[in-house]
């Protein structure tokens, strides 16, 4: 019997999850630069803050960004060790050898 692939661990999967949005990207786009507030955000990416609100619930839940309060303000910053775990996942694909044709099905 075949062994069955392992599955993913959660954080593998709401990585990716997070990274299948554009405006997400564009987060973590800006963030590549610099930690900034929900407010700076808003301002570069033309959105409101209720709509930023939620993706960026989405990248902290999947740990690819941190936050940080100073007074009222809410500072985001890429949590790089994450990224690390998602390029190292991808990085086991390119240790596979080239993949076997399937076997015929018999009836």
């Amino acid at each position: 019997m075949a062994k069955l692939p392992a599955i993913a661990p959660p954080s593998v999967s709401s990585g990716f999850h997070a990274l299948s949005d554009p405006l997400r990207i564009q987060v973590l786009e800006l963030l590549r630069e610099q930690e900034q507030c929900v407010c700076e955000l808003c301002e570069q990416l033309g959105v409101t803050q209720s709509k930023l609100s939620f993706h960026l619930k989405t990248l902290k839940e999947a740990a690819l960004v941190c936050s940080r309060q100073e007074g009222r303000w809410i500072y985001y910053s890429l949590n790089l060790p994450q990224f690390v775990v998602l390029e190292q996942y991808l990085a086991e694909y390119s240790c596979f050898s080239p993949v076997l044709s399937a076997r015929s099905c018999k009836d």
